[in-house]
């Protein structure tokens, strides 16, 4: 494999850590997401940098990026496009925000669910169909979806099947008091984002993307890795467990992993690395879990250190 793409992929970690700061393992996830070709949920408070991480990876890339605020009165047409007469009399396709290489959601969960599934049907399809005709998405296409979980009101959760349709679920958090102190001083006069180098071109992406297939997974981190996703399906506080869908993702997630720290094998701390942010999301806990305010996340680490590390 050649050593450029490893090279590559750690400087574009490196110019989006510019502008986010202090959140080196959310920059890591977000861009071993983005290689292993998945699309990407942001769940937390606003402000703390969602937005900013999307664009600081679109500069960086060369993409083609829409952002999309969503409010309850986008519709479906405003996300896929629609066909409208023109001038000659003949039917022209419009396109919509999702026609891009990056679409960055703005609070996926403040729209319709008409909407939403318009979105999550897109993503798992890669290709636009409007009035019969089927277009098919620019490649790459990543989707990076935000929500706010406080406060419900005029909200639309996703339901657990089409949380299932992104590869990841992050929280960014709050930085450390001195990691503030260094935001205010960057931005008292001007802003980063506006200095983000294209480090690769979409060709590239795509090559790296390919790399990323080509990483080597021994037989006893594949067993390893099917026992912690079998383990979800049989847990006491588990309703719904991981889908074979979750099972490719994270093993997905952790080649992608392996490549961005600089390897080309898989090992069993790629999966642990990965696991929450992977198959938190797909697990739908029962009353036993919600009384004890058990989250997805503390089920997944459980987990995870009840497994046996294979020896390699």
């Amino acid at each position: 494999m050649d050593e450029r793409y490893f090279q590559e992929a750690y400087a574009v970690m490196n110019e989006v850590k510019k502008v986010v700061i202090g959140k080196d393992e959310c920059v890591k996830l977000a861009m071993s997401a983005i290689l292993a070709g998945g699309h990407i949920l942001i769940d937390d408070i606003p402000g703390v940098g969602k937005t900013t991480l999307a664009m600081a990876f679109a500069g960086a890339m060369e993409m083609d990026s829409h952002r999309m605020q969503f409010t309850p009165d986008v519709l479906p047409s405003d996300v896929v496009g629609f066909n409208m007469i023109g001038a000659d009399g003949e039917f022209q396709y419009k396109p919509g925000a999702i026609l891009c290489n990056l679409l960055l959601a703005d609070e996926i969960n403040r729209t319709s669910t008409k909407t939403q599934s318009a979105l999550l049907e897109v993503m798992e399809e890669g290709q636009v169909t409007v009035d019969g005709v089927t277009r098919q998405l620019p490649n790459p296409f990543i989707v990076v979806a935000t929500q706010n979980p406080v406060g419900s009101a005029g909200t639309q959760m996703l339901p657990e099947s089409q949380l299932d349709r992104f590869m990841i679920r992050i929280s960014m958090g709050y930085p450390t008091m001195e990691e503030e102190v260094r935001l205010i001083k960057e931005r008292q006069d001007i802003n980063p984002l506006d200095f983000i180098q294209e480090i690769i071109s979409k060709r590239e992406l795509l090559e790296m993307q390919d790399q990323v297939k080509q990483i080597y997974v021994d037989d006893k981190v594949l067993t390893y890795l099917s026992k912690i996703v079998d383990a979800t399906r049989n847990h006491s506080m588990i309703t719904l467990g991981v889908s074979p869908r979750g099972t490719l993702a994270l093993m997905d997630m952790s080649k992608a992993h392996a490549f961005v720290q600089g390897r080309t094998f898989v090992l069993p701390e790629d999966i642990k690395r990965v696991s929450k942010a992977v198959l938190a999301h797909r697990l739908l806990l029962n009353g036993k879990a919600r009384m004890s305010h058990t989250t997805e996340e503390d089920v997944v680490e459980e987990i995870v250190g009840k497994i046996q590390v294979p020896k390699l």
